[in-house]
């Protein structure tokens, strides 16, 4: 079996080595369905071990995370055990392997179908960590990460449990965004957008506002976010691989979005009141030469 990253090769590892590597061993002592009468109780330093040796302490090696993957370590273990709030090294774990189920063609969400109801929490978590800033915190791949799933969760619409939470991002409530003079215009040119405005805004339960309008913020504020990272690289001197990366994976993320007609609608008027599209052009990024791919979007 192998896989490809960008234009790497990624051999899996061969059965020896999957049987003597150290994620296997503890498999067997916590979640691998073969030992299920053995298992040890649930410990969530193994999570934060695992995350900080083998996956981040690995610099993310496909490698590692195939054997996590191959040992059934996000359905027997990181979902099993997720409650709300968990870890950091929790989320982003479930995170990583979920893209990696991606990469590697197989079922995904059948997994989370069995604790569905801790998936609102999960998503909430992403979505915070998305516009997280504090690099001590989180760093780039992560935040690529983070952008990767998101992408996956658009895509997977037709999958209940994302659709339910990712259509109240890209609804027509996300126009609270937009300045309020481009807005009235938007209606002017669509009278019928300004009866369901007032109808969601008399739907509205003042116990909830606060969550409602961080939720239609969110995708305006990441591509402030973004645009803040891009505005970072110059046309001279050294750029890290790390963001040029994650501004590529951003502007796939974008055009998903406006490929799909249930997040388009709504999501290009924003889209285009950010002047998002015109920045990336005059961007220092497309001028340099590691920015043939992103100048391509």
């Amino acid at each position: 079996m192998t896989g490809t990253t960008g234009q790497n090769t990624v051999i899996a590892p061969t059965v020896q080595q999957f049987i003597s590597d150290r994620i296997t061993q503890l498999a067997e002592k916590y979640w691998a369905p073969h030992t299920q009468d053995k298992h040890l109780d649930f410990d969530p330093d193994v999570i934060e071990d695992i995350y900080m040796q083998d996956i981040r302490g690995s610099n993310f090696s496909i490698r590692r995370i195939m054997v996590l993957e191959f040992s059934q370590y996000l359905e027997n273990y990181l979902w099993q055990n997720y409650k709300a709030r968990a870890s950091f090294a929790h989320m982003i774990s479930i995170v990583i392997m979920v893209n990696e189920k991606f990469r590697e063609r197989v079922q995904v969400w059948q997994a989370f179908r069995k604790r569905s109801d801790h998936f609102p929490d999960f998503f909430q978590q992403v979505l915070h960590a998305c516009l997280e800033k504090d690099e001590l915190l989180i760093n780039l791949r992560e935040q690529t990460a983070l952008l990767v799933f998101l992408n996956h969760c658009f895509n997977s619409m037709e999958e209940a449990l994302c659709r339910d939470q990712v259509k109240r991002l890209v609804s027509l409530s996300m126009w609270v965004s937009l300045q309020p003079a481009r807005r009235e215009y938007e209606f002017k040119k669509c009278p019928k957008w300004k009866k369901y405005w007032r109808a969601i805004q008399r739907k509205d339960k003042p116990e909830q506002m606060e969550k409602l309008m961080w939720e239609r913020n969110f995708l305006h504020k990441l591509m402030l976010r973004f645009l803040d990272t891009l505005d970072t690289i110059s046309v001279d001197g050294i750029c890290p691989s790390d963001k040029i990366h994650y501004c590529e994976r951003f502007l796939e993320l974008i055009t998903d979005l406006e490929a799909l007609l249930p997040t388009r609608r709504f999501f290009n008027t924003v889209l285009d009141d950010c002047h998002l599209v015109v920045r990336c052009q005059l961007s220092a990024l497309v001028r340099r030469q590691e920015g043939h791919l992103f100048s391509q979007f």
